[in-house]
């Protein structure tokens, strides 16, 4: 089976790793759920959102602060560890130092994770290859 992979971010902090993330895993020959591909303007984006969980089987989440506040952001990730679809094929990014998130924010079930760090908030091509070849061990 094919993995279709669903890029969960917040918008406001999230936006530039989440395109070049996206870019990268489609030049690596993943199929890629982004919402800026696959909403349109005036779609129900709620219906759309939880169309693209129900196709993918695989989800990267981009951990910031404000991400991890984002109600959005929880939902999908509590959808993953859910779903028997996405068993092994949830990876969290964190995007930034350790210190900047604090333990009170950190979801304890990602700490069980094998969680990929990027300090320069993604601005390494090798970081987000690094991504890539995570969800190609999963495959």
């Amino acid at each position: 089976m094919a993995i279709k992979v669903f890029i969960s971010y917040s918008h406001g902090d999230g936006s530039l790793v989440a395109r070049e993330l996206a870019d990268t895993l489609k030049a690596e020959g993943l199929e890629v759920w982004y919402d800026k591909n696959e909403i349109l303007p005036g779609e129900n984006w709620g219906e759309k959102i939880a169309e693209g969980l129900k196709e993918s089987n695989a989800m990267v989440v981009l951990l910031t602060p404000e991400a991890l506040k984002s109600s959005q952001v929880r939902w999908s990730i509590d959808y993953a560890l859910g779903e028997k679809a996405y068993k092994h094929r949830l990876i969290p990014v964190m995007l930034g130092s350790p210190e900047e998130f604090g333990n009170d924010n950190f979801p304890w079930i990602l700490k069980h994770l094998k969680v990929i760090n990027l300090p320069d908030r993604g601005n390494s091509e090798e970081g987000l290859k690094q991504i890539a070849r995570a969800l190609e061990e999963v495959a």
